[in-house]
């Protein structure tokens, strides 16, 4: 080989080494913020799912306390704004909001929904078009295994290569792309790349890389910030040191809200404890209507 080939092939492998690290660099890092972003997300859903079960009953009796307030309000006013207020309190009273409304879609009650789960494995967003293959697409794949499997090479630089090559094979028979396994059998009926073009795709692989890794970067990133800007991750990064803490202390000022409540309905109705309507019904049932309560 002439010096000048020898420098120019030198300068590439030097190129080529430098974006290896680069792109060991940049797996690293990745690595490390995906453990971050999962971390987050599993304390952002205990904290959901914890605030759920501790405070969802709270919040319920204050908005059932508010229905009865108001319909011991319209039953002693005989006001008919004050009994229109008091269905409509009725017909708003909901149930707490489920896991899957609190992220938006982002977690589902069982957890990570498959997209989500896609984004943090790596693994295809999208399941297989059908079951098995086409038979195109199997009789590709099959030539392909018998002549570049690596376990028909003794030369290990030569088994490193046929290694990284079935690599992209199984992928694209998985994915049943007909098209790229066309390509893969046209690459390998090429032969071998000379140690300069070798490197030259070496680099452009590693450039690819870089990119797929700045690309999931960034879907991790705006999935995070999903999380910390949702109601519940809110909540959280406010009290990161001691999350327990804010649920009792939240708690607390409910279950004072629920007392001066009770207090307030039970001088509504004449029931010590605020649990009967003002003629006698059951909490959380409207009085009934009688032709002299001034009420259409």
């Amino acid at each position: 080989m002439k010096p000048e080939a020898q420098q120019t092939q030198a300068t590439q492998e030097e190129g080529v080494e430098r974006l290896e690290r680069a792109v060991r660099s940049a797996e690293t890092a990745l690595i490390e913020f995906e453990i971050a972003v999962e971390t987050f997300r599993v304390e952002v859903e205990n904290f959901s799912r914890l605030h759920e079960q501790r405070l969802g009953p709270l919040y319920g009796r204050i908005e059932e306390l508010d229905v009865l307030i108001a319909e011991a309000t319209a039953a002693r006013t005989g006001d008919p704004e004050h009994a229109r207020r008091a269905r409509e309190a009725r017909a708003a009273l909901l149930p707490m909001p489920a896991v899957e409304e609190l992220y938006q879609g982002w977690m589902d009650s069982d957890g990570l929904p498959p997209e989500a789960t896609a984004m943090l494995t790596g693994q295809r967003v999208r399941p297989p078009e059908r079951v098995r293959p086409s038979e195109r697409v199997r009789r590709l794949y099959r030539d392909l295994v018998r002549t570049a499997h690596p376990d028909l090479t003794r030369d290990e630089a030569e088994r490193e290569r046929r290694e990284e090559f079935m690599v992209r094979v199984n992928r694209a028979y998985a994915d049943g792309d007909e098209a790229q396994l066309g390509e893969l059998a046209a690459e390998w009926a090429a032969g071998p790349p000379d140690p300069a073009e070798r490197a030259v795709l070496r680099g452009e692989e590693l450039y690819a890389r870089l990119e797929w890794l700045a690309r999931r970067k960034e879907l991790l990133a705006r999935h995070a910030a999903e999380l910390e800007e949702s109601a519940i991750g809110a909540m959280l990064r406010l009290a990161h040191d001691d999350p327990d803490g804010l649920l009792a202390e939240i708690a607390e000022g409910l279950r004072a809200r629920i007392a001066e409540k009770e207090a307030r309905l039970a001088e509504l109705t004449g029931q010590p404890d605020g649990t009967g309507g003002p003629d006698g019904s059951a909490a959380g049932e409207p009085p009934e209507r009688t032709a002299s309560d001034g009420r259409g």
